[in-house]
């Protein structure tokens, strides 16, 4: 929501122990989101087959068709008795200040899902993103149980996991995936250096924001891989998201990782010049023009023999 005024000029400091305000909004956008939703959405739209997992409430139908309809399996998703599905609702003000609330609701029943009964052989990989932490550690211990490849991306729950939690979720993974920000956070909490994760993990890919993207092997080997140039800001939410959906998308289908994290930002910046993190469409011809212009012929070329189909 938007409210044309300032929340600081209706915030009294002598009566804060007796606050009471109602805000008049001008305007109302309901959003389709959430980690999961969004990565399997650009999986989708990449042409992949993503199987979606997670805890919804009953007020998930309409979501559900519209995830359908792009691609994206909802076998994975279990639908509560007693919550509505998670959400996040922000007001923000006319000099960009914002009250937000999140509401778990659904999401705490994630635990309940057993990956054997979604997926049990017929899966490359398990993403374990932003989740319940108590799901988050089960499904990656059911990935190892199951001998099934997992990338781990901790993302905002880092915040709330312990050291012992986060190391959990990252020992074993195949690719290990944070922005700048949170693998400091990671390193922080675990107490574990940049050369003792090395050894836990296959391949650590973290995203730098405008400085584009860095990719570490497990021998120490660096790649690094810039940014899309945007044609605008509009929102930057999901980016992250829509990064993760490219990369592992173009890794299933044979490209290198280089290839991939160059595809991995065509899609995140479309994200990012889009009102909402699933309010864009993947267009072949535009889309290979533009990694053309951002890294170069053989990389166009490269990537249109998996993803170019001509007219």
């Amino acid at each position: 929501m938007k409210f044309p005024g300032k929340f600081s000029e209706q915030l009294l400091g002598d009566h804060l122990d007796h606050l009471s305000l109602s805000f008049l909004a001008e305007d109302l956008v309901v959003r389709r989101g959430g980690v999961g939703g969004n990565i399997c959405y650009a999986m989708g739209e990449l042409g992949g087959t993503p199987v979606l997992l997670g805890a919804v409430g009953s007020d998930f139908d309409d979501y559900r068709r519209w995830l359908e309809e792009h691609g994206v399996d909802c076998r994975g998703v279990r639908v509560s008795q007693k919550h509505q599905t998670a959400r996040f609702t922000c007001t923000t003000d006319e000099v960009m200040a914002q009250l937000a609330f999140f509401y778990p609701g659904a999401m705490s029943e994630a635990r309940e899902i057993t990956l054997a009964e979604v997926c049990a052989n017929d899966v490359e990989l398990v993403l374990i993103g932003a989740d319940d932490p108590e799901a988050m550690v089960a499904h990656t211990n059911e990935c190892r149980e199951l001998g099934i490849p997992f990338a781990a991306d901790p993302s905002q729950q880092l915040a709330r996991l312990d050291g012992e939690s986060a190391r959990a979720l990252i020992d074993g993974a195949t690719y290990l995936f944070t922005n700048e920000y949170e693998w400091g956070l990671l390193c922080e909490k675990t107490g574990l250096t940049e050369d003792r994760v090395r050894e836990m993990v296959g391949t650590r890919i973290t995203t730098l924001g405008a400085g584009g993207v860095e990719i570490i092997g497990s021998d120490g080997a660096r790649v690094h891989v810039p940014v899309v140039p945007e044609t605008a800001k509009v929102d930057p939410t999901g980016v992250g998201d829509g990064f993760r959906a490219g990369f592992l998308t173009a890794v299933s289908k044979g490209l290198g990782f280089e290839r991939a994290a160059q595809l991995g930002s065509m899609v995140a910046v479309l994200v990012l010049e889009s009102e909402s993190t699933q309010d864009w469409t993947w267009d072949n011809h535009s889309a290979i023009e533009r990694i053309k212009g951002a890294y170069g012929a053989d990389a166009a070329a490269e990537i249109s023999k998996v993803f170019y189909k001509a007219p």
